[in-house]
């Protein structure tokens, strides 16, 4: 189907045109006739479907045809990384509009906090807006939220896992009852249905493609040990020399740093830069400036930018270790392939990871093709069949994560942290 097919106003048309967008993809098709048509939505959809555009285009074709005054539309979503990427893509669907809208996040300086305060008090028209922030701005008693008509809750998912439940609902009761409501989900877990049960009237349930990796992803493994991670990159970038643009994706903060240091010393004239939640904003924006323009070649990063980064041209991305939630994964290796390219994704298994990825290869029902370490690297751990530990009760429990062992020569003797 053709955006021209969904019958939208000239004025998004010709953005889209712009933007470079052709067909509608699924969740568009299915979704968009339903939220144009002012039907509450609950969308399963998995990241780089472009479900941005699906709840964003009929917003737009409701305040150019309705005159927006004021603050109309909501948006809440978990992380800041998203809510700066749904607005410059509000920004670009809306260029030839006279639509204005403001993302609203935390983590900032006080300037950042009045261009904040200045949108809700001169009636922006679309505010982006991770939970607490905007708690934090409706506390104050300046935010006027009694006109909103339509609201959208982006990765629902997330926001419960980040502990957000009870911050949605109090800003639920600041919005009128009488309104448009989308919700977009990359799983539809229990606690998700009822808390669309709460929120939706009637909605339309649209699924696409539940918590899978896009097609056009290569999915592939590795069993290694943590000492034999980083030359196990090299080997990657050794065989494609092409490789441009390669994100690595860590589960702790504090091994960003190491695995950065241990890539710029085994590697020689690569630029690798790392990231995470500890960076102040304008920091996190000019390393993802780098990185998108093909500055840096290499970006490591921890899951706070599996959901919120959306560069296209994303050749590889490396799971250095395995993620702890299966649908982290999924959001992780579809960081590449966007927007039907292709792309590749492989992950480094551990023995301790084996339980874990098994859950991953159940949820996206296919096994990973495990490649064979290279001879160089050394012997690999053996992929075998796993089952749960018992629990048991110890006096006394091991903290050390295995990330502490990390370290990059070989492994140490007797005696020694391994």
């Amino acid at each position: 189907m053709t955006f021209e097919e969904l019958h939208i106003d000239e004025k998004l048309l010709e953005a889209i045109s712009y933007m470079k967008f052709e067909k509608a993809s699924p969740i568009q098709e299915q979704a968009i006739p339903l939220a144009l048509e002012g039907h509450d939505v609950l969308a399963c959809a998995q990241t780089g479907t472009g479900k941005t555009a699906t709840f964003l285009i009929p917003i737009l074709q409701d305040l150019i045809q309705n005159e927006a005054h004021g603050l109309t539309s909501l948006i809440i979503v978990p992380t800041r990384e998203l809510a700066i990427q749904i607005d410059q893509e509000l920004q670009g669907f809306s260029y030839f509009t006279d639509t204005t809208s403001k993302a609203v996040y935390g983590g900032d300086k006080g300037m950042d906090w009045d261009e904040q305060k200045r949108a809700f008090t001169e009636g922006t028209n679309v505010i982006i807006a991770t939970p607490g922030r905007l708690i934090a701005h409706l506390r104050l008693g300046y935010v006027n939220l009694r006109h909103i008509r339509h609201l959208v809750l982006d990765e629902a998912d997330r926001m419960l896992d980040m502990g957000f439940i009870d911050d949605i609902r109090q800003i639920l009761g600041y919005i009128p009852i009488k309104r448009q409501t989308m919700m977009f989900s990359a799983t539809m877990a229990p606690e998700i249905r009822k808390l669309a049960n709460t929120i939706l009237v009637n909605p339309k349930m649209v699924s696409i493609a539940i918590a899978k990796p896009a097609e056009g992803v290569t999915q592939s493994a590795y069993m290694a040990h943590p000492y034999q991670k980083v030359d196990l990159i090299t080997h990657i970038l050794e065989q494609n020399p092409d490789y441009d643009s390669i994100l690595i994706f860590t589960s702790t903060k504090r091994m960003i740093h190491s695995i950065v240091s241990a890539i710029k010393k085994k590697i020689r004239n690569v630029t690798a830069e790392g990231i995470s939640s500890d960076f102040e904003q304008n920091e996190r924006e000019e390393v993802l400036l780098r990185f998108k323009a093909k500055q840096t070649k290499i970006l490591v990063a921890t899951d706070v930018l599996s959901r919120g980064i959306d560069i296209k041209g994303i050749n590889l991305v490396i799971n250095f270790d395995v993620p702890k939630d299966p649908a982290d994964y999924v959001h992780r290796v579809g960081r590449t392939a966007r927007a039907d390219a292709k792309g590749e994704a492989v992950t480094f298994i551990s023995e301790s990871d084996i339980l874990r990825f098994k859950k991953i290869e159940a949820l996206i029902e296919r096994p990973v093709n495990k490649l064979p370490l290279p001879a160089e690297l050394g012997e690999a751990p053996v992929w075998k069949d796993v089952l749960p530990k018992p629990q048991r009760n110890h006096k006394k429990r091991n903290n050390h994560s295995r990330h502490k062992h990390f370290h990059h020569g070989k492994p140490k003797g007797k005696g020694e942290n391994k």
